[in-house]
């Protein structure tokens, strides 16, 4: 289910706002409000429409807790009177701010279509066969107006819809519908000739001068929602388009806005809700009553859960995510299994034996090869992310098990107590380190065993302290150096007769069976515990 906060967010803060959590929870369905009438039931939200002054939106909020539903949208500045955020305090529905500029028309469109499309079979998604028809028959509409060529752009000059036919255009025009975004070379001259910095910062529509290798000039206009700019349409021209026209293009601009703020926030939620159901996976939790409802799409295994480390210097585990999903969707992987759990952020990867591998399927997307090389390409300059990455998982049960793992290496990777040298790639894998692991949880478990009675460590501490002696080091070195006087004497950095009569005054200190191998292991657990 889509909850408020995640809906609210999804459309963006230039649309809707919380202003008062409240007690949040999903939301499956749209109301009007009706005055006088109990307001909405659980999992609704209540829009505030025709409302006459704070009375009334308190009234409304009164009567949306009383039915419990998820929230209450009121317009600014009704939202933020001091009546009303009074009334929104506590465990009552979310109240959320509609921007003054939006009608409520196209709010219901865009919740409508949103939900729609969320309740519906399968995932939603930027993917939307229905969306993408839209804008492109509104490319065909502009270009009819402008009559010229025509293509749609988000704000990262990634093309999302263009006109046809596509005649009376030019190779520049061409190449950006191929490679689906505008070439790098012709990027770099609309930002020198100032276009993006137009488009940013003004809702009028800007001509763009005629570029390198024939590229013919493009009156832009820009497509905004609420203040934000979210794309733009290109418009190959040839000469001055008349007034009339540019004023249809920009009304069109509008309509475009409306298509661009449903696409991104079905692409929102869609990760939102990828996160939330790998996060339950991740914990190992189930719905009793809905068995597939924490499943996420998974490709085949076997899989690999990987804690992803130090890609951004940040605790906003939101902006982390952003970060490595822009830098998994630069790699290929379009649809990245990537969630923040407990502070950490993880990724599920896929790391088949090589005798199911289809040909040529070495380094695919979001495969572990493929996470190797693109950790090497990002440290090809010296240091960048890294990776800790857990046990093979054979089935989703397997997936919390996986993930532990990752955390345990990660923390020693963190700590500087495994490295993924000789490789340069920042990633180590539990089987590279299984033995650290396993120290690690021995370390954990014998933490508060290490003064028992009976151990000798706690008296040659004492003696230590007391006389100044190094009888603990040398206990610790010969352990680490067992059989080999000589090795052990050079981490000591003393002669091996000092080493032997030190290991002859330690026994009498606190006798000791340095023949036992239990003995021995006991021992070093212990000096790593207190380490």
């Amino acid at each position: 289910m889509i909850t408020v906060v995640d809906l609210v967010e999804s459309l963006g803060a230039g649309l809707l706002r919380i202003v008062a959590p409240g007690r949040g929870g999903d939301v499956h369905d749209v109301v009007l409000a009706e005055p006088g009438d109990g307001t909405g039931q659980p999992g609704e939200l209540v829009l505030g429409t025709g409302l006459t002054g704070p009375e009334a939106a308190v009234a409304l909020l009164e009567r949306a807790a009383a039915s419990k539903a998820s929230g209450v949208v009121v317009k600014h500045p009704l939202a933020t009177d001091p009546d009303v955020l009074r009334a929104a305090h506590g465990a009552g529905p979310a109240l959320v701010e509609l921007q003054p500029h939006t009608s409520w028309t196209h709010l219901v469109w865009l919740l409508r279509g949103i939900l729609d499309r969320a309740s519906a079979p399968g995932a939603p998604g930027p993917e939307t066969p229905g969306m993408h028809g839209d804008l492109f028959a509104l490319a065909d509409a502009a270009a009819k107006i402008a009559d010229a060529p025509v293509t749609i752009e988000d704000a990262h000059s990634r093309v999302l819809a263009y006109s046809t036919p596509q005649d009376a255009t030019d190779a520049a025009r061409m190449s950006t519908i191929v490679g689906r975004r505008v070439p790098p070379h012709l990027l770099a001259h609309y930002r020198a000739a100032g276009v993006f910095r137009e488009l940013a910062r003004s809702d009028d529509p800007v001509l763009a001068p005629a570029g390198p290798d024939g590229t013919l000039p493009r009156l832009v206009v820009p497509v905004r929602a609420g203040g934000e700019w979210l794309g733009s349409i290109w418009v190959v021209v040839r000469g001055p388009v008349p007034a009339d026209r540019v004023r249809e293009l920009a009304d069109t601009a509008s309509v475009v806005a409306l298509h661009l703020l449903r696409l991104r926030a079905e692409a929102d939620l869609t990760r939102r809700l990828t996160a939330g159901a790998l996060r339950a996976v991740l914990r190992g939790v189930r719905d009793p009553a809905d068995p597939t409802a924490t499943a996420p799409v998974l490709p085949a295994g076997p899989w690999r859960v990987v804690r992803l480390m130090d890609t951004v210097d940040t605790a906003d585990a939101r902006l982390r995510l952003e970060v490595w999903e822009s830098i998994a969707r630069r790699f290929g992987w379009h649809q990245p299994l990537l969630a923040p759990l407990d502070g950490l952020l993880f990724g599920v990867v896929t790391d088949p034996p090589p005798d199911r591998r289809p040909p040529g399927a070495a380094d695919e997307p979001g495969s572990l090869a493929w996470l190797r090389h693109v950790l090497a390409r990002m440290r090809s300059h010296g240091s960048g992310p890294r990776a800790a990455v857990g046990g093979l998982a054979h089935s989703r049960a397997e997936l919390p098990r996986s993930r532990t793992e990752a955390v345990e290496l990660g923390r020693l990777l963190a700590a500087g107590r495994v490295t993924p040298e000789p490789r340069a790639d920042g990633l180590v894998v539990l089987e590279d380190a299984w033995d650290a692991i396993v120290i690690e949880r021995a370390r954990a478990a014998v933490a508060t065993a290490a003064t028992l009675p009976g151990s000798p460590l706690a008296a040659l501490q004492a003696h230590d302290r007391a006389h100044g002696t190094r009888y603990l080091p040398t206990l610790r070195a010969w352990l680490d150096h067992y059989g080999d006087p000589q090795q052990a004497a050079h981490a000591l950095r003393v002669h091996p007769n000092t080493l032997r009569y030190r290991l002859r005054k330690l026994d009498a200190i606190a006798p000791v069976d340095l023949t036992s191998p239990r003995m021995r292991l006991a021992l070093r657990l212990q000096l790593a515990a207190w380490e």
